[in-house]
């Protein structure tokens, strides 16, 4: 009995070491599994990446094209953009250049942003690209027309930063200039000057856009803003007054049309919800 006891207790031994070894081997395959789906699970993020690497090659590709098209026009880029300020400048004054390398430094940085500035569409068609699989078909609905009129509007707010406002604070810069001193304004302080008046401009062209964009996702409602409105207003003035340069008349052109684009992004609002909610009733009322 004590030999049959002992030899049970052998097998019992030798079961118990092929259950820890089956449970090792069932761990080292555990954690294969998880290996193998943590790589999955990584997979995706980085066809992603790869994907979006692949657009912002086609963005610098499109931008270095345009560039290359237009950098033998950077002189005459730079003086249709100097032309409003030539034309307010005194008879004996010009232009000048502060930095030896400004003379051909400036009219290359024009031109970078001109080729930006020409490639917008196409910037934002592959950003779209980037995003449109994620989208439903009713989110695609309406970032088609928000693509297209973010796109216009972009153009419309450097056309009127340009063709409107820039004359108009350039000549009361120079008209409250004293007497005694000539202006000669540094071909580098004025593009700094110029592009960041565009930029400010055609990103505050964007407002109805965006008014439009928190109101469908639901962020605000439009009875919010409404009630908001007086609070809205003074801050446009607010923030043209920091945004713009240290003057009355740069401040009145960005914040009155700032203030006129966020009631237009709410009447839009208005008008496509309302659209909506009769569109929804018409299909219940067939059903």
């Amino acid at each position: 009995m004590k030999l049959f006891k002992r030899q049970k207790s052998r097998q019992e031994k030798t079961a118990d070491s092929e259950d820890h070894n089956q449970a090792q081997a069932d761990t080292a395959t555990d954690s294969k599994s998880d290996d193998v789906l943590s790589t999955l699970a990584d997979m995706p993020i980085t066809e992603h990446l790869i994907e979006l690497r692949s657009h912002l090659i086609r963005i610098a590709v499109a931008v270095l094209i345009i560039f290359l098209a237009l950098v033998g026009f950077s002189r005459e880029l730079y003086n249709f953009l100097s032309d409003p300020l030539v034309a307010q400048l005194p008879a004996n004054s010009t232009m000048i250049a502060t930095d030896i390398t400004s003379n051909f430094m400036a009219p290359i940085r024009l031109t970078i942003f001109v080729a930006a500035f020409f490639a917008m569409p196409y910037i934002l068609y592959q950003i779209w690209s980037f995003v449109a699989p994620g989208l439903y078909k009713k989110e695609k609905k309406i970032a088609i027309p928000v693509l297209l009129s973010s796109i216009l509007l972009f153009y419309t707010g450097v056309a009127f930063a340009y063709f409107i406002v820039l004359k108009g604070v350039l000549r009361f810069f120079i008209t409250f200039a004293p007497q005694n001193v000539l202006p000669m304004t540094d071909i580098d302080s004025y593009l700094s000057f110029a592009l960041k008046l565009f930029m400010v401009f055609g990103l505050t062209f964007e407002i109805p856009v965006v008014t439009l964009l928190l109101i469908l996702v639901g962020i605000v409602s439009i009875q919010s803003l409404k009630d908001k409105r007086r609070y809205i207003i003074v801050g446009c003035f607010g923030l043209s007054a920091v945004v713009t340069p240290p003057d009355g008349v740069s401040m009145l052109m960005l914040a009155i049309p700032m203030w006129l684009l966020f009631e237009l992004g709410l009447l839009l609002a208005q008008i496509l919800i309302k659209d909506e909610q009769s569109n929804s009733l018409t299909s219940e009322n067939e059903i």
